[in-house]
């Protein structure tokens, strides 16, 4: 009784043999030996349910908020044409006096050290990455506080990128960003870093640290380590 069922096997090995011969047998879906490809099918699109509220000003990206797309910064107005030497070679007095932002802080003057009303020095950093420096420039007001700008050059033009007022904020570079440091009253610390993002210095992180007393530093499970800053004893 089991003769024909081995019978049956070696006929369909023999089969299965010859059809691997002559181009090989074709995976279930796939394409036999000759056999055209099917035409590739267009992938779908996104497709706005509301478009009256789709932001159409910018691509649309996953994640991306939609309606809250800035203007572009503006070139100042009556400022002075930047020259082949670059921002360093204009007068930085003609670029504030330009600026609405800054122009109130010019009546003060410049300064050359801290605890003083005024300008300070500019500086020069390339923060966009083409190997030319933007100007920077702070001002201190007798409030306490400090205004900082960022102006970079579009051809002979000077355009503000960055605009900010802070309590006597603390300016750090880490490689082609910025980094503000201010310290608040209540013992904290606000570290806000920005970012050339093609069009102006964008925020791209914006973390507050509260300090502590070494006795805070104790937390009922023994005392934690602590390090110390310009801010006073932290606990890490």
């Amino acid at each position: 009784m089991k003769r024909p069922t081995r019978q049956l096997t070696a006929v369909l090995l023999s089969a299965c043999t010859c059809a691997l011969a002559a181009g090989g047998c074709a995976a279930p879906g796939g394409l036999g030996a000759g056999e055209p490809a099917p035409p590739v099918s267009a992938q779908p699109q996104p497709e706005s349910l509301w478009p009256l509220w789709t932001d159409h000003t910018t691509p649309a990206a996953p994640g991306k908020p939609v309606g809250t797309r800035e203007p572009p910064p503006q070139p100042l107005e009556n400022a002075p044409e930047v020259g082949p030497g670059g921002l360093p070679s204009v007068d930085v007095k003609d670029v504030v006096r330009a600026d609405k932002q800054m122009k109130p802080f010019a009546a003060k003057g410049w300064i050359d050290a801290p605890g003083k009303v005024g300008i300070r020095p500019p500086l020069y950093r390339d923060l966009t990455g083409d190997g030319k420096p933007e100007l920077i420039v702070a001002a201190d007001a007798q409030t306490g506080r400090t205004a900082l700008t960022v102006y970079t050059a579009e051809g002979p033009r000077i355009v503000p990128v960055l605009f900010t007022v802070g309590r006597r904020p603390a300016a750090e570079a880490i490689g082609g960003d910025l980094l503000l440091r201010t310290a608040a009253d209540d013992g904290s610390e606000q570290a806000v870093r920005y970012h050339w993002d093609g069009e102006r210095m964008r925020v791209v992180s914006d973390e507050r640290r509260y300090s502590k007393s070494p006795a805070d530093c104790d937390s009922g499970q023994g005392p934690r380590p602590k390090r110390t800053d310009r801010f006073g004893e932290v606990c890490e």
